[in-house]
């Protein structure tokens, strides 16, 4: 279709980050959620014929990993072996995209790069050393101040915050909050959603404090040694951040850093926004490295109306979910029914209750129909029809003849679906492509060709043509969302591509997509 060829942007890089997964415990929903809305935006720029890297990864170090491995009495580096391999499964059951999987414990590609930024700022003398006194979140690997409370705990782990004494390296963090302001503000280092963006910015006008970046080696054996002084060892963020670096061999100054720096986009949860929107900035901003382009901190998945917790018996197990639903159905549920702007709900009767509407009676059920059709009365070759007979057979709205199946997409739909895909509103990019079979099933209902084919033949090859060009626009809409689901319809159809002319569909019999579940 002309618009799709016309959506392409060759030459164009496109570099995508999850954040680094934290291996203290198995992944769960919220890690599927993160990296499904990743994946997503991966694959629609290379559907616009970008140059796509997609990053993810493990986080290993800190004292919250070696407690963890301590209590099931296991070796440290046993321990995030296993648990960083469990995410590469999810990544796989979930058809992750993704072009590379780095490790904060890899002492080549990782520990270099972590060194050489800190050792470059300790050169602009933006680090010095003194007696820290505070607060610290084991949970959030962070050291937090008051204002971080709520009745005395942090509000994410509701458990109460060690207290500190001892003698660290600082960051002068605070000699880059105006700097950091004005780019925020002007978009130039763009946070999504709007209200994050003022939530960081008022963080910043409340003043920034220096933090700490280093933690005494006798307490914090696991992780990398601050490059000039072996007693110390990296604080967990303050390494973690720069594997965005290390993928891309920026110690080395290789062709991945020249070609893909900065990263187009970070995406991460909400709880760990001010580390990637206030910190890693900075860092970069003192290293003389540009910012990225732009981040998305997504909300919390609850499940029932409350967070998630092994307590209460809540947690989701997305293995669990795409096993008996499918990977895609799972998917499709993350993408639209969730918005990555706010919190959102998962709980199994909700999921179940969306998947027989939206995906067995919805998009399964419109494949269904019209390859059957279009197999009983021309078996399965369907031409297309000319232009005159085309505009003959417009979709009507309130009685009235519009436009024909073709010019509704790329006028309306497309547009509407590109809009929402460039400001991140990905569930609405996908309501576009259900408001498409919603369209799709009126169409069949004004024309009904299972009664046409009685009378005119060609009018209905006409219409079921119309019918399977909405479908094979659909798929492309979908792709990014459901890509196993897309081409297995691509297949039915006879389509390779988005740049076909889609002057004769010859159909192959496509499986019953989403059984409905009782």
């Amino acid at each position: 279709m002309p618009l799709l060829r016309k959506m392409e942007q060759k030459n164009n890089k496109f570099y995508i980050t999850t954040p680094i997964y934290y291996v203290n415990d198995v992944p769960h929903i919220g890690h599927a959620y993160t990296s499904v809305l990743t994946d997503v935006l991966a694959r629609y720029n290379r559907f616009l014929g970008k140059d796509v890297l997609f990053l993810t990864g493990t986080d290993e170090h800190g004292a919250k990993i070696c407690r963890s491995a301590e209590a099931k009495g296991v070796d440290v580096k046993d321990f995030v072996d296993e648990n960083s391999a469990k995410f590469k499964e999810l990544f796989k059951l979930l058809n992750i995209s993704n072009d590379d999987f780095i490790r904060t414990s890899d002492q080549e590609r990782h520990w270099p790069n972590a060194q050489k930024i800190w050792g470059k700022i300790r050169v602009k003398e933006d680090v010095y050393k003194k007696k820290y006194e505070g607060l610290y979140c084991v949970g959030c690997e962070a050291f937090i101040t008051e204002r971080d409370l709520v009745d005395g705990k942090c509000i994410y782990h509701d458990k109460e915050p060690e207290k500190i004494e001892e003698e660290n390296y600082f960051f002068k963090l605070s000699k880059y909050g105006d700097e950091l302001k004005n780019l925020i503000e002007k978009d130039e280092f763009k946070i999504y959603p709007e209200s994050k963006k003022k939530e960081v910015l008022s963080f910043i006008g409340e003043g920034l404090r220096d933090i700490s970046i280093s933690r005494p080696a006798k307490d914090i054996k696991w992780g990398i040694p601050v490059p000039w002084d072996s007693d110390h060892t990296l604080y967990v963020w303050a390494e973690a951040l720069v594997n965005y670096l290390s993928a891309l061999d920026y110690k080395g100054g290789g062709k991945l850093y020249k070609k893909f720096w900065p990263a187009d986009i970070h995406i991460m949860a909400k709880d760990i926004l001010r580390f990637h929107a206030v910190v890693w900035p900075a860092i970069l901003l003192s290293a003389g490295l540009e910012l990225p382009k732009s981040l998305l901190a997504h909300g919390f998945i609850n499940s029932g109306g409350k967070k998630m917790s092994k307590t209460l018996g809540n947690v989701v197990d997305p293995t669990d979910i795409a096993s008996r639903y499918g990977v895609d159905a799972l998917r499709y549920y993350l993408v639209r029914e969730l918005t990555p702007f706010e919190d959102g709900d998962f709980t199994e009767e909700k999921f179940k209750e969306t998947y027989n509407a939206n995906l067995a009676n919805g998009l399964g059920n419109y494949v269904s129909r019209v390859f059957k059709m279009a197999f009983t009365y021309f078996e399965g070759s369907i031409k297309k029809p000319d232009d005159v007979l085309l505009s003959q057979i417009s979709i009507k709205e309130d009685g009235k003849e519009t436009y024909s199946v073709p010019y509704v997409f790329d006028k309306v739909l497309w547009p509407k679906y590109q809009k929402n895909m460039k400001e991140m509103k990905i569930n609405k990019a996908a309501d576009v492509a259900w408001e498409a079979i919603s369209i799709l099933d009126g169409y069949v209902q004004d024309y009904e060709p299972f009664r046409l084919i009685k009378t005119d033949k060609e009018k209905t090859e006409a219409v079921l043509w119309s019918l399977l060009c909405g479908l094979a626009n659909i798929v492309w809409m979908i792709y990014p969302f459901m890509p196993e689901t897309a081409e297995k319809i691509m297949a039915g159809l006879g389509v390779k591509n988005h740049k076909d002319s889609w002057e004769e569909f010859k159909l192959n019999e496509v499986e019953n997509l989403f059984p409905r579940k009782e």
